[in-house]
């Protein structure tokens, strides 16, 4: 366990959480900037410096992966009062940005990369620079077809609750809730995680050697004895029917390569000349599963095979695939035979990549072949995971745009660890408080929201966190969404409205102790003077107000707003 200072983010010097984070999360972290943690300085203790004054570090920056980003702007130093950003945060000159259409790049005097405050004014990570330049360039219309996940997708996953052990009935009762309470509001899809082939499935883990149930093509097919509904070779085929019939949409996860059985048994590829053993790499494992070797795209017939398993899945009537076992590190040649094999079959599939932390400098890579990437590990309901993602979301803020979504991860809300594999039967253990801040975070990022708890089992304050369309709104409908400042225990985030004269704002606490004022000048978001404020969560307007307002914001809390334009 770590419980020091965290090391230097890659220049950014945000070093400290408030609370203990685990060494693999400290080593994910550096795996962002495409480097380890090893090495990094790591502060010895807290700043001395006086709290009410605040330096932004100036000189050439190197330049960020050949993206040409190297200037900062000159020295400044503000006096203000922890948690006050009253003046308009400085930021990097001259880095071109793009409209969320995706849309040809505009030049910006500064781009809107906000440099952070924490006691201090921090310069602006290296790697939301390469995140803000890459997410310049233009969406690939591969991507943008059809207008294929055009918001961020919002569904549910299985995983939260289930873990390797879902079956068919408990999928289709969640798909029932969904219809019947969720549908109106934007909620679509059904998506049935790891391991539904395995019948004997077991909670918290993996069965190592499981007989997994496949085809004589090397290809997982439901166990049917989890699945009834697919026995007799009709696969997915009847529960996508049934999904498809409540106006929902259905996925599935898949693990990168090929079953290991397959190989051992060296299975012929549909279509193919192939066998599997000829295109299986036995030394590119997953150090978590071992249900598949990698493919070795280098070897002809290679791509035969992940067109065979995208035949079958399209022919079953899937319509998102969550592929895990790519992301980290990630496995650039399998990825882009995923997203050729998914064009091949011309049915719109949205393709999800895991696990997280993907890497920034992965990002053109990401964007040209898939719609979502994890930016985190695996998320629990655990405040330290929630005040992880604060920063992991912060280096990948303003990059989300249509087709293409940097992913946060599932919402361990309601009830959650009915079999799986993080814990037991429990509520989500985050306090109401800290369930707003989850959601106004991820609505405020524009992040895909899959909820992970069991639906059925929702209580009303559950459901109103996912049945708010304001809220929801910010998450489907804002523009750029990204950390504006933090200070002390403070954190304000801002993303785009609807239109020119509206700006969604979100306020966080992060401190463990005690409600704080949090006090938001309009000119620092780049608004007029005299502005309308409408509390989101509340359904609340506040008044026409001037200037800015000072937010009363209690410990783990946070608020969702929109500001408009007064004229």
């Amino acid at each position: 366990m770590h419980s020091g200072p965290l090391p230097d983010l890659d220049g950014t010097r945000i070093r400290a959480l408030p609370s203990p984070i685990t060494a693999p999360c400290q080593e994910n972290v550096g795996r962002l900037c495409g480097s380890p943690t090893a090495g990094w300085p790591v502060a010895e203790g807290p700043d001395r410096r006086p709290p009410s004054e605040h330096t932004v570090h100036s000189g050439p920056i190197p330049d960020l992966d050949g993206t040409g980003i190297r200037a900062r702007p000159p020295p400044i130093t503000a006096r203000h009062a922890p948690g006050d950003i009253d003046r308009p945060v400085r930021a990097i000159q001259g880095v071109p940005m793009a409209d969320r259409s995706g849309g040809s790049p505009r030049a910006c005097r500064s781009a809107r990369l906000s440099v952070m405050l924490m006691r201090h004014m921090y310069p602006i990570s290296r790697a939301a620079a390469l995140a803000a330049a890459l997410f310049a360039a233009p969406l690939p219309s591969a991507v943008r077809a059809a207008g294929l996940a055009a918001t961020p997708p919002m569904g549910w996953n299985s995983w939260d609750c289930f873990g390797t052990t879902v079956t068919e009935a408990e999928v289709k009762a969640n798909a029932d809730y969904m219809a019947k309470f969720l549908k109106q509001h934007g909620w679509q899809y059904i998506v049935v995680d790891i391991q539904w082939s395995d019948p004997q499935a077991k909670a918290h883990g993996y069965r190592p050697g499981a007989e997994l149930a496949m085809d004589g093509y090397g290809r997982l097919v439901p166990a049917p004895n989890r699945f009834p509904s697919s026995a007799g070779g009709r696969g997915f085929q009847p529960l996508a029917d049934y999904i498809h019939g409540l106006g929902l949409r259905f996925g599935i996860h898949i693990m990168r390569g090929i079953p290991r059985r397959a190989v051992q048994a060296n299975l012929p590829v549909e279509g193919s000349k192939v066998r599997a053993a000829e295109i299986a790499d036995p030394h590119s494992t997953c150090p978590w599963n071992d249900d598949m070797y990698g493919v070795d795209m280098r070897r002809p017939g290679a791509q035969d095979y992940y067109d065979s398993i995208l035949n079958l899945y399209a022919g079953w009537g899937v319509d998102y695939i969550k592929a895990d076992d790519i992301a980290r590190p990630t496995h650039g040649e399998e990825i882009a035979a995923l997203h050729r094999a998914i064009r091949k079959t011309g049915r719109d599939i949205v393709l999800s990549l895991s696990p997280g932390p993907a890497m920034v400098k992965d990002l053109p890579r990401l964007q040209e072949n898939a719609n979502l990437w994890r930016i985190s590990d695996d998320f629990w309901d655990d405040w330290r995971a929630l005040r992880l993602n604060f920063i992991l979301m912060s280096v990948w803020g303003g990059v989300g745009r249509p087709g293409a979504w940097p992913d946060a991860d599932m919402l361990p809300l309601g009830h959650i660890g009915l079999r799986a594999e993080r814990g037991n039967d429990r509520t989500t253990r985050f306090t109401r408080d800290e369930q707003r801040t989850l959601m106004s975070l991820w609505s405020i990022f524009q992040a895909p929201l899959m909820f992970g708890g069991d639906l059925p089992g929702n209580d009303e304050f559950t459901l109103s966190l996912i049945t708010n369309d304001e809220v929801l709104a910010v998450d489907q409908h804002g523009v750029r969404g990204h950390a504006v400042a933090e200070g002390g225990d403070s954190v304000v985030w801002a993303a785009g409205g609807a239109g020119p004269d509206e700006k969604y704002v979100a306020v966080f606490n992060v401190g463990d102790a005690k409600a704080i004022d949090v006090r938001v000048a309009w000119p620092a978001l780049s608004m007029p003077a005299r502005c309308a404020l409408r509390d989101l969560w509340e359904h609340k307007d506040l008044g026409t107000i001037e200037q800015g307002y000072t937010f009363r914001v209690p410990p783990h809390g946070s608020g969702l707003y929109l500001l408009r334009h007064a004229r």
